[in-house]
């Protein structure tokens, strides 16, 4: 297959500008959040919280979301979105102006914090599932597995570059002015958008009742052994091996190097993926996909550990980047899984139930491990997280010998005749 095939459509490249854009100012948001909520409790616990605050309105939320979009004009719905992550960057600027430090308590910072994350939890369980079923509706179904990819390389590209922006930015212009730069990525995001046409509402059902429509969704999912099966093991693996959600922890108080080193830490997965993601549109992944899978997840638990333990700045910044690498195999796998075995008008249900299970364990992930480090002490937490990340690979391996088995060779080949 041409491994440019999808940039050979025009709004698929502007689709990817979008997605850029949105993907690092959400990314750089984050980071940046994560910085000042330590930098003002000195807790990691607060880090946890963060992950909470966002996975609470996105997890209620999601399911109704993916019924909503399958109901919906996709570029529209899209637009709706990027204006209210938009409210949210431009709150978190202004509540991180340093001369409010004076007048405001540490406390309602950090509370006005967890309000604009959580207001972000509610734009995000649309997001997903709206840009998902976007990508089907600009290229061709032969094509898929190739958009899949370059759309899934983008995200990894803008989370190299906002993680390590974020790092340096917070170190040149400070927390205020890093949120202004993420709220102008935001607006240029909306501006790409709009050059996208109005897409059609493939869905047949349109005013299906809600309920009805949501237990269709849970029941494809759950009778997809390939699309459930990738969904469960990566949403355990995420769930546990959640390391990155410390990485404020370990850049200034274990390995002592500042929002630079915190910069390069953050932004080293992210690099490792890319890498990985763009061999991939040369070298496919679909032949033996699931046991490319379970080792993935097996090596990605492996990395966890050895950063874990490392004290060394540039051993841990390699295992980071190494966990990166093998974990952008696990999510080319699952996007090609979703993208070929789910109906176009199924695809915004099955979106939310992937972010439910994959996308919001980012966040419970960041919470069990702010928890754990609290318990447990921070390097015993990442330690015990990657172990269960090698554990959940070995027991789905043992337990689900058809999932091991799986290929998706023939899929990608029935796709290509259409």
């Amino acid at each position: 297959m041409d491994p440019y095939a999808a940039l050979r459509f025009k709004e698929f490249n502007i689709f990817l500008v979008v997605r850029f854009a949105m993907v690092f100012a959400w990314s750089m948001q984050f980071i940046v959040i994560e910085w000042q909520v330590y930098s003002l409790t000195k807790d990691p616990l607060s880090l946890g919280i963060i992950g909470l605050m966002e996975i609470i309105p996105a997890v209620c939320m999601a399911l109704f979301a993916g019924h909503y979009v399958d109901q919906s004009e996709k570029r529209n719905l899209l637009i709706k979105c990027i204006i209210g992550f938009s409210v949210v960057s431009l709150g978190l600027f202004v509540i991180s102006d340093p001369t409010l430090e004076t007048t405001l308590s540490p406390n309602t910072i950090l509370y006005s914090i967890y309000a604009l994350v959580f207001l972000g939890g509610l734009v995000r369980a649309f997001i997903g599932p709206t840009v998902f079923s976007l990508i089907a509706l600009i290229v061709p179904k032969k094509i898929y597995p190739n958009a899949a990819t370059w759309s899934s390389s983008t995200w990894q590209l803008a989370s190299v570059m906002g993680p390590a922006l974020a790092g340096f930015s917070i170190g040149w212009i400070g927390v205020h002015w890093s949120m202004c730069v993420i709220f102008g990525f935001s607006m240029m995001a909306l501006a790409f958008l709009l050059k996208i046409g109005r897409k059609p509402i493939l869905n047949p059902k349109i005013g299906e009742p809600v309920l009805q429509s949501l237990k269709d969704g849970l029941r494809f999912v759950y009778n997809s052994k390939a699309i459930f099966g990738a969904l469960t093991l990566d949403m355990v693996a995420v769930l546990f091996g959640g390391a990155v959600a410390l990485l404020p922890i370990y850049a200034q108080d274990i390995l002592q190097v500042g929002s630079e080193g915190f910069g390069i830490l953050r932004a080293a997965p992210a690099v490792g993926a890319s890498i990985t993601m763009l061999g991939s549109t040369r070298f496919p992944l679909h032949k033996n996909a699931g046991s490319k899978l379970l080792w993935a997840v097996f090596a990605f638990g492996i990395c966890i550990i050895v950063f874990g333990v490392s004290t060394s700045f540039w051993l841990s910044v390699a295992a980071l980047f190494l966990s990166g690498a093998v974990d952008g195999v696990s999510m080319i796998i699952r996007q090609t899984i979703l993208q070929l075995k789910t109906p176009d008008n199924m695809r915004g249900r099955v979106a939310s139930v992937n972010s439910i299970f994959v996308g919001s364990s980012n966040e419970l992930g960041a919470f069990e491990s702010g928890l754990a480090a609290k318990v447990l002490g921070t390097v015993t937490a990442v330690v015990f997280g990657g172990c269960m990340t090698i554990l959940t690979a070995g027991t789905t391996a043992i337990a689900s010998p058809s999932f091991r088995k799986l290929d998706l060779s023939r899929d990608v080949e029935e796709h290509g005749k259409e």
